[in-house]
C-alpha cells in the first residue's frame, strides 16, 4: 500500500527510525548542527565589518545610548541601508558586543565589556589583530586545506596557497607584513598591560631584556616605560626591524633566532614557539639557553603561549577556542598549540632543567624556564 502524507507525518512526529538507525528528529537536529557550522563564518566576518565601519568607537564616543538613526548618521550610512543595518546590529547584539533598549520610537545601543577591546580610545585595542586574522591572505589558504592534506609538500596550506612560507611572506608581501606587525603588535599591547600590572615581579632584579621575534617591539617599549632601569632590546628578522618606527627607549637588533639570540638576563618569547615545529623550537630554545645566565645568576626565559588542555567538559567554548587556535597554526605554520607534557619534552630536549607555568593571561600562560 502506498503511504499517504498523513501517515508519513505521523511517523516523523513519533520519531521513526530512518537512515542508519537515526530518527527523523535526530536527522533534523543534525541538519541544524551542520547549518550552525556552515554559517559560523558570518560571526567572524560580521565582527570584521563592525570594526571596519567603526561601530564600537561610534557607540562609545556618543556617551549615552545611541539610536539606530544617530548611529547610521555618524557612520555615513544612507537612509536606504538603515533597515539592513538594523538587522546587522541585531546579530551584533545577539553576539554580545552591544546591548539594545527601546526608547519608544527607536532602538538605542550601548557597548558591552566584549566591545572594550575594540575601542581605539581605550589604548589596548585589538582591531588590527582582527583585521589580520580575517584578511584574505590568511583566509585563502583554507581553500587549499583538503588538497594539502593529500600532499607531502609544501609544509603548510599557507605555502601551498601563496607559494612561500608565512614568515618569508612578511618580507616579500609588504601589505601582509604590515598587517602582521600591526596585528601582533596590538595583541602585545593588550597582553603587556596585564603582564606589567599583575605580573610585574617578573622584572624585579632584571638588568637586560630581549624580546625575541618582537615584531613592533610593543612589549619591550611598554616594559622599558614601566621599568626604566631595565635595558630592553627588540630582536627580529632584519626586514622586520628595518620596517619599524624606532624609539630611543629600546635597542633594535636584526638577526636570525635560529642562529643566535642576543644575550640578556631575561628573554621574552610571546607567541613565537607555537608557530614552529618541535625541531625548530628545540633549536630556538637551545639558543635561548646560550643567551641567558643560569637560574642562580638571575637568568630565565619567559614564554607567553597557550598550554593546551581540552579535557575540561565544563567550558566547551574555551575548549573550542583552543582547538581553533591549534588548527589555525596548522594551516599557516609548521607549529601547534602544546600540552604541558609537550612543552616539557621541548624544554628537556633543549637542556632546560626547570619550568613553571603561571596561568595568568586568560587562555595564555606565562611559562618560566631556567637552566
Amino acid at each position: 500500500m502506498r503511504p499517504n502524507r498523513s501517515m508519513f507525518v505521523d511517523q516523523t512526529a513519533a520519531g521513526s527510525t530512518t537512515t542508519e538507525g537515526a530518527s527523523s528528529k535526530e536527522l533534523l537536529e543534525a541538519q541544524s548542527h551542520l547549518w550552525l557550522h556552515i554559517f559560523s563564518f558570518i560571526n567572524s566576518l560580521s565582527l570584521k565589518t563592525a570594526v571596519e565601519l567603526g561601530i564600537p568607537d561610534a557607540v562609545h564616543s556618543h556617551g549615552k545610548p545611541i539610536t539606530l538613526t544617530e548611529l547610521a548618521t555618524k557612520l555615513s550610512i544612507p537612509p536606504i541601508r538603515i533597515p539592513n543595518f538594523q538587522r546587522f546590529m541585531t546579530l551584533l547584539v545577539h553576539n554580545g558586543f552591544f546591548t539594545v533598549t527601546s526608547t519608544g520610537d527607536e532602538d538605542a545601543y550601548e557597548i558591552t565589556t566584549n566591545s572594550i577591546p575594540l575601542i581605539k580610545e581605550k589604548g589596548a585595542c585589538i582591531t588590527p589583530f582582527i583585521e589580520l586574522m580575517l584578511d584574505e591572505s590568511l583566509l585563502f589558504p583554507w581553500q587549499s586545506l583538503s588538497s594539502w592534506f593529500k600532499t607531502e609538500e609544501p609544509s603548510t596550506a599557507f605555502e601551498k596557497a601563496h607559494g612561500k612560507f608565512i614568515w618569508e611572506a612578511t618580507g616579500t608581501m609588504p601589505e601582509f607584513g604590515k598587517l602582521i606587525r600591526e596585528g601582533l603588535g596590538s595583541d602585545s599591547a593588550s597582553i603587556t598591560k596585564v603582564l606589567i600590572e599583575d605580573c610585574g615581579n617578573q622584572f624585579v632584579g632584571v638588568k637586560t631584556l630581549v624580546e625575541v621575534a618582537g615584531g613592533t617591539g610593543t612589549m619591550a617599549l611598554a616594559i622599558a616605560d614601566a621599568f626604566p632601569d631595565v635595558k630592553c632590546t627588540v630582536f627580529d628578522l632584519p626586514h622586520m626591524i628595518e620596517a619599524l618606527e624606532k624609539s630611543d627607549k629600546v635597542a633594535y637588533v636584526g638577526g636570525d633566532m635560529f642562529e643566535r639570540i642576543p644575550p640578556a638576563d631575561l628573554l621574552i618569547l610571546k607567541w613565537v614557539l607555537h608557530g614552529w615545529s618541535d625541531e625548530h623550537c628545540v633549536k630556538i630554545l637551545k639558543n635561548c639557553k646560550e643567551a641567558i645566565p643560569t637560574k642562580e645568576n638571575g637568568g630565565k626565559a619567559i614564554i607567553i603561549d597557550k598550554v593546551m588542555d581540552t579535557s575540561d567538559g565544563v567550558h566547551p567554548k574555551l575548549t573550542e577556542t583552543q582547538l581553533h587556535f591549534d588548527i589555525h597554526m596548522m594551516v599557516h605554520t609548521t607549529g601547534k598549540q602544546r600540552t604541558e607534557a609537550e612543552w616539557k619534552t621541548l624544554f628537556d630536549a633543549a637542556g632546560f632543567k626547570e619550568y613553571k607555568i603561571l596561568p595568568a593571561l586568560g587562555l595564555r600562560s606565562i611559562i618560566e624556564i631556567y637552566h
